[in-house]
């Protein structure tokens, strides 16, 4: 469905840029696509389409890092935005602290080991029946001001690892479990609930939100020690994707990088979520400095085989951010019982064999 829904538009949304523009294909010097990561049947879309643009024109192809134009679109609002700097990427499908020492030089310092903090949010949301069509993290950050934030004692996750990793699903659960605790009917929206349930959302709204924000706050403060250690001449925080367009994820994690000495720099909203501007930034960044494919043939075959990364780290993991809680059925277990597992597969292959 996702990618049938990327092939019906894609001719559509590149033919209004160029006309919002003024100009045509042929006015083009490059062509900028993202080739990953993502979901592979929705990235052939958009780069089968750049290599058609490319290819009719004899244009060189930019292929761009989705999380890396997340990064770099800072650099287009704040041109003082000079390597080294740290940046702490949060949307739906990702969270990611790196350090940037350079373009396409990127140290990862912390990631996601299983559910991204936007997914949260859009749980949260879906949950207490807020109103979804724009997206959950607004719905919550609005009805997250009527609550009271500690009302409801949610646990920070992962306070016992010492690491720059993220993870929000054991998070999901408590919300899950207060929601059903206080006899939340999702069905019955916010609008149509009593005063005293409505109470009740806006509690658990601003509880996750305080909990799911401070578990932010922890890792990018650890992050940024670490950041400085490698590189002390760091003076900035990127915050983009789409959960850092939350004026209360910007106004907390602004407080973090102030007691750091640093400054924190925010993309405008409008470029914070997916947009095309971001990767046509990185593009023009990295073609300035003569990192581009040739122009594909003009008339390539359907079954040409094309470059796409659904899986595509950005840099290399920094060793000390190594996490045991990236394999969390191993991490959960006590070591009696990881050892009576190991035996019994030993016992089974040997029957086996």
């Amino acid at each position: 469905m996702a990618e049938e829904a990327h092939a019906l538009v894609i001719d559509q949304v590149v033919q209004e840029a160029l006309d919002k523009a003024n100009l045509t294909e042929k006015d083009l010097t490059a062509v900028a696509v993202t080739i990953g990561p993502g979901l592979s049947l929705c990235l052939r879309i958009g780069v089968r389409k750049a290599r058609s643009v490319a290819g009719s024109h004899n244009l060189p192809l930019v292929g761009v890092h989705h999380m890396e134009a997340h990064t770099l679109v800072a650099r287009l609002v704040d041109r003082e935005l000079q390597f080294p700097f740290m940046a702490l990427l949060v949307s739906g499908g990702h969270n990611l602290l790196i350090l940037a020492r350079d373009l396409g030089d990127y140290i990862q310092l912390g990631t996601t080991i299983d559910d991204a903090i936007g997914e949260a949010y859009d749980k949260t949301a879906k949950w207490l029946g807020l109103d979804l069509r724009k997206s959950g993290g607004p719905a919550v950050e609005e009805l997250a001001q009527e609550g009271d934030a500690k009302s409801v004692k949610f646990k920070v996750p992962m306070k016992q690892h010492k690491d720059c990793n993220f993870s929000y699903a054991g998070l999901k659960t408590q919300v899950r479990l207060a929601i059903e605790a206080k006899r939340i009917n999702a069905e019955i929206s916010l609008a149509s609930a009593s005063d005293e349930e409505r109470q009740a959302r806006a509690d658990i709204a601003a509880s996750f939100q305080r909990v799911a924000v401070l578990h932010l706050e922890e890792k990018c403060e650890r992050a940024i020690e670490w950041g400085l250690n490698i590189e002390p001449s760091i003076n900035h925080l990127v915050v983009s994707g789409g959960v850092a367009s939350n004026k209360y994820v910007r106004a907390r994690l602004d407080e973090v990088v102030k007691r750091k000495g640093l400054k924190l720099v925010c993309p405008p909203p409008s470029l914070c979520t997916d947009n095309g501007v971001m990767v046509a930034w990185t593009g023009l960044e990295h073609f300035r400095l003569g990192r581009f494919d040739p122009p594909p043939p003009a008339n390539e075959p359907e079954n040409a085989v094309l470059d796409l990364r659904p899986r595509w780290p950005l840099g290399e993991e920094y060793a000390e951010g190594k996490s045991e809680a990236r394999s969390m059925r191993t991490a959960r277990m006590h070591p009696s019982l990881t050892s009576l597992i190991k035996a019994s597969i030993k016992q089974e292959s040997q029957s086996a064999i």
